[in-house]
């Protein structure tokens, strides 16, 4: 009967695209998005890449030419003025905040129990403090942000770099991440094997024809000790290590270095210097280039030919062909714009619901501009006049027409159509920024004059407290194995400052986004530390979330305690020891202690005036005689 299939999916929100989803079908347009019907790309993902690309193409006033495809010319008349940009904008400076900041629990504790727990979390916390800044952590952060905030999805790679001698950071287009989703668990899990690929094009002058790039990292059983090598064709590969043969034995693997064979169940397991247990599974790194032309046959990116392959080559040789990365993770971080659906995989875009605004936004942009040009060049009627049909006439200063005996100009004032299309424009741009969840005041669009009072302005900051507490959600536990990953290259690169270093749980706070009154968040600070109800660590905290210039917290409680003269008498009085004073106020104590001289109070003599000392000790021993 020709019935229409309803799609709903993580990317239905697009269906009322005809561009996107055929009327049958439910699939999107193959002209507009050949990519995504390459053969390498499983039929899962085609949706996926295809929702990337419209996205996209909001982001970069591109809509009109991505409909051409398929509307013909005119789509291309489309204004695009911006306001997904901005949006998108808006949102990720909201989701960062106004700075980050990496805290280790336990660093800017002065006053705690064990002082060997929190020098350690000050040393992770320094440490770490001191990669995120030679590594750009904030702008690796705003890259990936944009990405997830536009796109739904972000897409974080770490590595051990053995020149810099550091972990290093990328992020990554999320079309080009394929994982490998378990068909029986939740998509939330965290998949054992991701492919990063993508296509590259062809090269004339190098004779290169195009090409399929795949990065694999996959976690497997630890195999026996593999080396680089080639095959028959050429080829770099890697082969196992086998020991020399003898008369009475055969060749067999070789354990790698530090591995050590389960005899009972034969498995390999290895103890990791970041657990407490031995592991029998590790990371293997994969980097292979195809030639497309090669690519034939009923094929995805999971099942590509490793006999067409090509391997890469690391910086020290190594062939990249199931290199054992001596790591038990992955180090590849899938950073969702939103929380996941339960059993889904994939954020959603910001965008997406208010998509359909967008669109009407730009039609009535598109009329608004046509109706501008008949505003500034209006229509003029002639009545009465000779007019030759072989003239053209035009309207402009100085122009002069010759009309008969009733003759008369007439023109056509567009001016309240402008007006009316002006207005709903920005009744559009509240639909949408409604939808968002993103208020006039966050957006910059709202005079200030005009807010009633501070509690009506935070009132009005409801919807975006919901809106970027939800986003922060998604991120927090992906920002948290960022850094725990972190550490953990650090200890398997082996590096001198990591040496004997236990890893800490971390966390990136990430500063406030909404205006702060620093005036009166001082004098919420000043009155609790004073009543006593928070510690000094707590307020210096405070104060920091709230936007104060406060760099280091450890070294500002310092610099506070150095010249608190009044809480080390009162130090002093309670506990009598001279050293823990001084190390209080920062200071060392000096090495012997000379009791004070004390003075004796000067007491009247008989006679009614002041005496000496000699009359205070004769009139005490006369007192003591008489009695």
């Amino acid at each position: 009967m020709g019935l229409k299939s309803l799609v709903i999916d993580a990317w239905s929100w697009l269906n009322y695209k005809p561009i996107f989803s055929d009327q049958t079908l439910g699939v999107p347009h193959r002209r507009a998005f050949p990519e995504a019907y390459a053969s390498w790309v499983p039929d899962t993902d085609v949706r996926r890449l295809s929702t990337y690309k419209v996205l996209a193409a909001y982001d970069n006033n591109q809509v009109g030419e991505l409909a051409e495809l398929r509307d013909g010319p005119a789509a291309r008349e489309r204004r695009e003025f911006g306001d997904p940009s901005m949006f998108i904008d808006t949102l990720v400076a909201h989701v960062m905040g106004r700075e980050q900041h990496i805290v280790v629990p336990g660093a800017d504790q002065t006053d705690t129990g064990n002082e060997t727990e929190a020098a350690a979390a000050e040393r992770i916390q320094e440490l770490l403090r001191e990669w995120a800044e030679d590594e750009l952590l904030p702008m690796r952060m705003l890259q990936c942000e944009r990405k997830a905030v536009g796109l739904g999805d972000g897409v974080y790679l770490l590595f051990w770099d053995p020149d810099k001698q550091r972990p290093r950071l990328r992020t990554y287009d999320p079309g080009f991440y394929f994982p490998v989703l378990p068909e029986d668990g939740d998509g939330a899990d965290f998949p054992e094997r991701v492919h990063l690929a993508w296509e590259l094009p062809e090269d004339k002058a190098r004779g290169l024809k195009p090409r399929l790039r795949r990065i694999t990292y996959e976690m497997d059983w630890i195999r026996p000790a593999t080396a680089s090598g080639v095959d028959r064709e050429g080829r770099p590969v890697r082969a196992p290590v086998m020991t020399e043969a003898t008369d009475d034995t055969p060749p067999v693997p070789v354990i790698g270095q530090g591995d050590t064979l389960d005899e009972a169940s034969g498995a390999v397991y290895r103890q990791y210097p970041w657990n407490d247990r031995p592991t029998y599974r590790t990371c293997y790194l994969t980097d292979a280039t195809w030639e497309l032309g090669d690519l034939t046959g009923p094929i995805d990116i999971d099942s590509l030919p490793t006999d067409k392959a090509r391997f890469a080559t690391n910086g020290t040789g190594e062939v990249l062909d199931h290199l054992d990365l001596m790591l038990d993770f992955i180090p590849v971080l899938h950073t969702p714009n939103t929380v996941p659906p339960a059993e889904e995989h994939w954020g959603q875009s910001s965008l997406a619901k208010a998509l359909q605004a967008f669109d009407e936004l730009a039609s009535t942009d598109t009329d608004s501009a046509r109706a501008s040009a008949t505003t500034g060049l209006p229509m003029v009627a002639i009545s009465g006049a000779n007019i030759d049909p072989k003239q053209q006439y035009g309207v402009g200063p100085g122009t002069m027409f010759k009309l008969g005996e009733n003759g008369k100009l007439t023109t056509i004032d567009t001016s309240p159509a402008l007006r009316e299309l002006r207005e709903h424009g920005h009744d559009l741009a509240d639909r949408a920024a409604n939808v968002v969840r993103l208020p006039a005041v966050s957006l910059g669009t709202m005079d200030p004059s005009k807010v009633p009072s501070g509690y009506a302005l935070e009132l009005s900051l409801g919807p975006l407290d919901s809106l970027i507490s939800g986003m922060r959600l998604a991120r927090a536990h992906k920002d948290t194995l960022l850094l725990r990953f972190v550490q953990r290259l650090f200890l398997a690169g082996q590096h001198p400052d990591w040496e004997g270093i236990t890893p800490l749980p971390a966390k990136l706070v990430r500063g406030p986004y909404t205006p702060t009154d620093k005036g009166a968040v001082l004098e919420q600070v000043t009155t609790a530390y004073k009543a006593k109800v928070i510690s000094l660590e707590t307020a210096i905290r405070m104060l920091v979330e709230a936007g104060w210039p406060i760099e280091d917290a450890a070294k500002e409680i310092e610099q506070i305690q150095a010249r608190s003269f009044e809480d080390a008498r009162l130090l002093a009085d309670a506990l009598g020891n001279v050293d823990e004073v001084a190390e209080f106020l920062g200071r060392q104590a000096p090495e012997e202690q000379a009791a004070p001289t004390p003075i004796l109070p000067v007491l009247p003599n008989r006679e009614g005036g002041q005496g000496s000392e000699n009359a205070l000790t004769q009139g005490q021993q006369g007192s003591g005689g008489n009695e």
